[in-house]
């Protein structure tokens, strides 16, 4: 008798809930609005359509959040850009 396996695949977000999503689990607040605006110049969280409705997979979410944390610091000088020291000449 062969084995049936069975996946859990999770329902795919509607932007509302993306919204939700991702404040809820990262904190990154971006209305419902901002992340259709998002989708018409780009940058925001890949998406599907599924006629005039936009769908959000988890992982794509948690992808784009993750692009949009910095890393941990201890200071908000910590990641100053480098920026050219005039040589002692031109002080």
């Amino acid at each position: 008798m062969s084995e049936i396996s069975f996946v859990s695949v999770e329902r795919p977000l509607r932007r509302k809930e993306a919204s939700a999503y991702l404040f809820e689990r990262y904190g990154i607040e971006r209305k419902t609005g901002t992340l259709a605006k998002l989708a018409v110049l780009g940058g925001g969280p890949v998406f599907r359509k599924a006629g005039r409705v936009p769908l959000y997979e988890r992982s794509d979410l948690d992808a784009w959040a993750a692009s949009q944390i910095g890393p941990r610091q201890r200071s908000t000088s910590d990641l100053r850009p480098n920026r050219e020291k005039p040589s002692p000449s031109e002080s």
